[in-house]
């Protein structure tokens, strides 16, 4: 069973720590959107990289639209991961909606996990006034995935350009476009809806993990207002507000990520 999990999310398994760091990616990318970070912590930890199903090479046949078309079925995918590697006291590592999938095992299986590090992440898209902020109306959200369904390319050369705000690199804008469309669309497309139209507010009280939140400025896609509702309801957590823009900063400045990863687990070492 253990290595039937592990071919179905590509689990990829190097470093020379004996704590597991596992990275999660966001919305339509693959583990490879980290490369530029682990390196730095492939010496001092084990570090454990995996495909969400339907992205990158993990197991396409495993799809299962019922299992899906919530993010507690993909959570449940991190639980299975961790239980075949009998990991514990993991630092769990996830960009966007990665973030909330790891925060949802984290409530299922708090002794997984000994920290939680959330870039970019969103409990909610859509605004929902008076008292919260998500950053998009219902009508944006649906005509991004009608997009998706009608032009699937050119839905992912204009998400790339909005997720990193226009403001990086023309390589690295070129680079999440390119990993947009090595997604099935259809899957995509899914994946779309579950991600935006999912609302997991009323989980964040729940977390027992200590958890940092790394906030991008100008972001499009997790505005500061849904950093600050994060950072209030979850218990025991940290906000730190980045001088990264857009909403990949593992992807157009690695070096500050590092940075802010590095101090955050030296300071939760210090106090454990």
């Amino acid at each position: 069973m253990g290595e039937k999990i592990k071919v179905r999310n590509n689990v990829k398994i190097f470093g020379n720590g004996t704590q597991s760091m596992i990275f999660a990616p966001g919305f339509g990318c693959d583990q490879s959107v980290w490369n530029l970070v682990v390196e730095a912590f492939k010496n001092d930890f084990k570090i454990i990289l995996f495909d969400h199903v339907g992205a990158g090479r993990s197991d396409i046949q495993a799809y299962n639209q019922d299992r899906y078309s919530t993010l507690n079925g993909y959570a449940q995918d991190v639980v299975e991961i961790c239980s075949a590697l009998d990991i514990k006291d993991a630092i769990f590592v996830g960009h966007s909606v990665g973030a909330m999938i790891g925060l949802l095992a984290s409530i299922q299986e708090p002794t997984y996990f000994s920290q939680l590090v959330m870039v970019g992440p969103s409990p909610y898209y859509l605004n929902d006034p008076p008292h919260y902020f998500g950053g998009f109306e219902k009508e944006d959200l649906l005509g991004l995935i009608d997009m998706m369904q009608k032009n699937y390319i050119g839905w992912a050369t204009f998400f790339a350009a909005t997720v990193l705000n226009n403001t990086a690199q023309e390589t690295v804008i070129k680079e999440l476009e390119n990993r947009f469309c090595s997604t099935d669309p259809l899957i995509a497309r899914q994946f779309a809806e579950t991600t935006f139209f999912s609302d997991h507010r009323s989980d964040l009280p729940k977390v027992t993990v200590p958890t940092l939140i790394l906030q991008c400025s100008e972001d499009i896609i997790a505005p500061d207002a849904v950093g600050d509702y994060l950072n209030k309801h979850i218990p025991n957590s940290l906000l730190v507000k980045m001088v990264a823009t857009g909403h990949c900063p593992h992807l157009s400045h690695p070096e500050e990520t590092i940075s802010i990863l590095r101090e955050y687990l030296n300071v939760t070492a210090e106090v454990r």
